[in-house]
This record gives C-alpha cells, structure tokens and sequence, in this order.
C-alpha cells in the first residue's frame, strides 16, 4: 500500500478516534472547571503531537537499532489495528473503564494512550520508513489530524449532550470496520513482503 497524504490523514484520524474518545474524555475532565477544560484538551493533544513527531523522525533509526524490518512492523501494525477495530465494533462493556477522577489528568490517560497510543506511534513510524521521502507530507497529516482531534474534542461534553450515544456508537462502529479493512490490507502487505524476503 502506497499512502498519500489524504490515505495517511484519514488513517491517523481514524486511529486516534476522537468521536470514540468523547466519552472517556468527558469523564475525565468532569470535574475540571469548564474554563479549564479546553486548556487541558489542547495541552494534551500538543503533548501528544510531540511524542508522535519525535517516533516519526526517529522512526527509521529506532527500527535499525533494534534490528526490526518494514516487514516486521506492518504486521504488527496491522495486528494492532485489526485489535482496536474490533473492539470499536464490539466493545467489552464489562471492562470498560469509567474510574472518574478529581484530580486533572495530564499525559495519561489523555495524551497517552488515548491520542498517542501504540497504534499511532506504529503507524507514524511505518510512514517514515516505508516512504521516507515524504516525511513532510507525513509530519503535515499528523499535523492536521491533531488539529481535527482537538476541534472535535474541545467541545466533547457539549457534543455527546447534543448528539447522543445512539450517534457515537454509530460513529465508533462505522470507522471500526473501515479500520479492519485498512488492518487487513496492512497485515497482508506485510506477510507478502515475508515471504518475497524468503525468495
């Protein structure tokens, strides 16, 4: 799979899931004055651009130190796409994890790993080393899906009381399936590069 900007955007808003973050981050801002709110949503969301932006620039030295192919990381990319996407579609109410806390919440849970989680880092890092020479292109799609994540999520409390939870489980299960078939093709990208490795 050749991404484009366009492909790369869509695939990191669609990682990051700021629709299906609504909930969680209305929870955990709860008690935070609503002057404050917004001021936190965006200091996360910057915290976790920085971290996305070093793992995308240093993606392709971390991958030589550690002796880890392309190959290696798209599959496990994949994997972990393909595990997000279902649980977007079917998800484990039982071990949902509502715990509200009074303190505010800085770099976890927010910044990190619901922004910037394992799937995202593998992602950035996957763009820098499969087409290096579109690292801007890539840094510029990150960019502009933070940008979005936050516009969606600054209003969160307001969004979820306006469109409801019937709208947002839509929401969720319809970017899982679109992400099951991007965590597919992924995987299968990678295990045809194993085995032309083996050839």
């Amino acid at each position: 799979m050749t991404y484009t900007f366009i492909s790369a955007l869509i695939l990191l808003i669609l990682i990051m899931d700021p629709i299906g973050n609504i909930p969680v981050f209305a929870s955990q801002l709860k008690h935070i004055s609503p002057s404050r709110r917004w001021k936190v949503i965006v200091r996360e969301h910057i915290i976790a651009f920085g971290i996305l932006f070093t793992f995308m620039f240093t993606g392709q030295a971390f991958l030589q130190h550690m002796g880890l192919s392309r190959t290696s990381l798209e599959i496990a990319g994949g994997v972990i796409l393909f595990l997000i996407a279902i649980r977007m579609i079917f998800p484990d109410h039982s071990a949902d994890n509502k715990a509200v806390v009074k303190h505010e919440p800085f770099i976890v849970p927010l910044a990190i790993p619901l922004i910037a989680g394992p799937s995202a880092l593998a992602i950035v890092m996957l763009l820098a080393s499969q087409q290096p020479d579109m690292i801007y292109s890539w840094a510029g799609a990150l960019t502009l899906a933070i940008l979005i994540s936050m516009t969606i999520l600054v209003p969160a409390i307001q969004l979820k009381d306006k469109l409801g939870d019937n709208f947002l489980i839509a929401m969720e299960r319809l970017m899982g399936l679109i992400l099951v078939a991007l965590s597919v093709e992924m995987t299968v990208r990678g295990i045809k590069g194993a085995f032309d490795l083996i050839k």
